[in-house]
């Protein structure tokens, strides 16, 4: 019986929940290291790891270790395996590759190739006939991971990560992933409330993570047991009869555990998300045994007949602008709910950010560390009962700044107004001469930067001066007439800080955008205004719509854009008006491609090239970008740009898409499509304004990736830092 030496990947920080997987499993000799896990087992072991695995992404069969200095080491490292021991010259094969601290080899496009060469040319050689590539299901995922000097090559059995269980096939809004779901409940002590008979809740299980995972782990269901498709099927040591007996005793297992199923009970406000949790359960062969129904928060309870056992949930982060207050808000609704209805209960979470937890007024234990994609987050774990209750105090930012707004109005009522003019005053002069030096005809003056005015002040400049403020929605714990006060104060002190008529002044307030929000007119006036950037023109809007047609922040990475547009292909994505595709023609770009799904945005974007006498190769285009990236990233050959721009959404859920986008959770495809159009030394900007936004780079490991937010950031919006995040990116 042969022994190998495996390696189970798994997230940062839920090795030692694969460990335990993998020992249990019966797996030998078994070593945590950084994000997995290794040991060795006989082909039994790794089939099992695939199958039975709920935390672990791959499983990877050690073929050899060798010494890489230069791009021959690894060529010839790679040759010394006999590859016809493991797949037929008309099979199909794809190489992952890693590189980390090495000199000779830092490009993992490069590195991949001369592995992929390395096996094509030895099957050349022996048969007069090579294998193809399949990067989408090949008949065997060769794995190399070179570190330092050593590379580690290897055999990828499970084909594609483990986390896809082969239930999901309906996309919400940024959902947790299996493994991680399943972390939660084993870290939580799920298997053994289960065995016990105790129910589980999510109070917000959107499309049903969670509830699938906790219900496949009380009834002794594989996870792995639907997957189609694993990466040992078409490696030529595969062991079709031993395979069949594993999924055969699966089956088994997972008939015999449904039968003794405790109660599994999920909620969602969103009647979107609670039918693709119900198709999901439907997916899973799970229907009739998990209960889903459209509920608010506020109405969660529990029946008289389930037992008490585990609420588990992912509940909302407060990441996108505009959130914090409401998600603090709907924390502390939670923790009401939790502290009335169901004492005697446990319940976990995972968040972010542990003050939100705090909302809840319910100690927990210790926290847990572990990562929603890069997002570090923190599991909380509550014993609900009365000794562990609290009055949460007023900790968020924005509570500080409103107890500190109360204080100055009580103290001081008649000289706030005065004390915002005086700061605009001290703003002009501050900027008046980088404004001049830089032609800049349109910035921000103002933004928060006193307690008391949550409001940003921009000043736009044409014909005329014109002003757009925008203020940010209070939080529903201030008095309403005081925060009127305040705004009418700031109104009343622009247009004497500034010497404009009061009509010149347009307001809107940000409040938490939802579903097509964003392209929903707030007003019918139809009136635009010229304004010039950079020696381009462009058409604004102050009353019908949320966003002037301009974003401000955005300023030098349009310039640079313009700047190294000569002669290049350029691609925009997510255009909105298109204003960085008329810095690009300005620039001398050869032609453009402009890609947007709002036809309201396409029109302007079209009045705007009008407006520049943008003749020629540049094409306006209405698609959904996600779809039309992958369509053109799989076509054969795909088209290729030398620059491109990338400013995608937080988050959409429009109904012109086919699935709800998420940055945090979906920006890993979106980047590799994009980089994939790229042409020779073509550079792609990816910009976000998340402010939690976490790179994924590990998942990213095959493109050059390079942080350059702070020389994007204008003076304009030095306050801010994170106002938006950029990166330079190229393969």
């Amino acid at each position: 019986m042969i022994r190998y030496q495996l390696f189970a990947t798994t997230p940062k920080a839920m090795e030692g929940i694969l460990a335990n997987e993998i020992e249990a499993l019966g797996g030998q000799n078994v070593q945590q290291k950084m994000a997995g896990v290794a040991f060795q087992g006989d082909l039994e072991m790794a089939y099992k790891a695939c199958l039975w695995s709920r935390t672990a992404n791959r499983i990877l069969l050690l073929l050899s270790n060798f010494e890489v200095t230069s791009q021959q080491d690894l060529y010839d490292g790679v040759s010394k395996i006999d590859w016809s021991e493991h797949l037929n010259p008309n099979d199909s094969l794809a190489v992952s590759f890693s590189s980390k601290n090495n000199p000779a080899i830092n490009n993992t496009h490069f590195g991949a190739l001369k592995v992929k060469d390395a096996i094509v040319d030895q099957m050349r050689a022996k048969f007069e006939q090579r294998p193809n590539v399949d990067t989408d299901r090949p008949s065997i995922r060769i794995n190399v991971y070179l570190h330092n000097e050593t590379a580690q090559l290897s055999i990828d059995l499970s084909g594609e990560s483990l986390h896809k269980r082969g239930y999901r096939d309906v996309s919400i809004a940024a959902p947790i992933k299996e493994n991680l779901a399943a972390a939660i409940l084993l870290r939580t002590g799920w298997p053994k409330i289960a065995a016990e008979g105790g129910s589980l809740l999510d109070p917000m299980c959107g499309s049903g993570t969670m509830l699938l995972e906790g219900a496949m782990i009380a009834a002794d269901y594989a996870p792995g047991l639907q997957r189609e498709y694993y990466g040992f099927l078409g490696w030529k040591k595969h062991d079709a009869a031993l395979w069949q007996n594993l999924l055969d005793d699966a089956k088994q297992r997972r008939d015999a555990g449904l039968k003794k199923l405790p109660v599994i009970v999920g909620f969602d406000q969103d009647r979107h998300t609670v039918a693709a949790a119900i198709q999901h359960c439907e997916n899973a062969g799970l229907q009739g045994k998990i209960h889903i129904e459209k509920r608010d928060i506020d109405d969660a309870t529990a029946a008289e007949s389930w037992p008490k056992g585990l609420i588990a949930c992912n509940p909302p982060y407060g990441e996108r602008l505009g959130d914090e207050a409401e998600t603090a808000e709907l924390y502390r609704r939670f923790g009401d709910v939790l502290k009335s209805r169901f004492g005697g209960w446990q319940a976990a979470m995972i968040i972010s950010n542990p003050e939100l937890g705090f909302r809840l007024g319910i100690r927990s234990q210790k926290p847990i560390t572990l990562f929603n994609g890069a997002l570090e987050c923190k599991l909380l774990r509550f014993n609900i009962e009365d000794k562990a209750f609290f009055e949460p105090k007023a900790k968020s930012q924005q509570e500080r700044i409103d107890q500190i707004s109360r204080r100055v109005l009580a103290e001081q009522p008649d000289n706030l107004a005065e004390m915002f003019g005086n700061r605009l005053r001290k703003n002009v002069k501050k900027l008046s001469k980088w404004v001049k030096q830089n032609q800049v005809h349109c910035y921000r003056l103002y933004d928060a930067d006193l307690p008391e005015y949550a409001v940003a002040v921009d000043v736009y400049q044409g014909d005329m001066t014109w002003v757009n403020v925008q203020e940010y929605e209070s939080p529903k714990t201030i008095d309403p007439a005081k925060a009127n006060q305040r705004l009418a104060g700031a109104m009343a002190e622009i247009p004497k800080v500034l010497g404009i008529a009061p009509e010149q002044v347009f307001l809107k307030i940000r409040r938490k955008q939802k579903n097509t929000d964003q392209y929903e007119k707030q007003g019918d006036s139809g009136r635009f205004h010229v304004i010039e950037e950079g020696g381009c023109k462009f058409w604004v809007n102050f009353e019908d719509y949320l966003d002037t047609g301009l974003f401000l922040d955005h300023r030098p990475i349009r310039l640079l854009i313009q700047q190294q547009a000569q002669g290049k292909r350029f691609l925009n994505l997510f255009a909105y008006t298109g204003s960085v595709s008329v810095h690009a023609a300005i620039g001398g770009a050869s032609s453009s491609v402009t890609v947007d799904m709002s036809n309201t945005y396409l029109d302007w974007a079209k009045r705007n090239f009008a407006l520049n006498g943008i003749t020629g190769d540049h094409k306006l285009l209405r698609a959904n970008c996600l779809s039309w990236l992958a369509e053109q990233a799989a076509a054969k050959p795909s088209p290729q740009f030398d620059l491109i721009f990338l400013d995608p959404p937080t988050f959409s859920n429009s109904k012109k898409m086919d699935e709800a986008f998420d940055i945090q959770s979906d920006h890993v495809p979106l980047l590799k499509n994009a980089a994939s159009l790229l042409a020779p030394g073509g550079i792609l900007y990816f910009s976000t304004n998340f402010r939690r936004f976490k790179m994924d780079s590990a998942a990213l490991a095959g493109l050059k990736i390079e942080d350059i937010s702070a020389s994007t950031i204008p003076e304009d919006f030095a306050r801010d830092q994170k106002i938006h995040y950029c990166w330079k990116i190229s393969r």
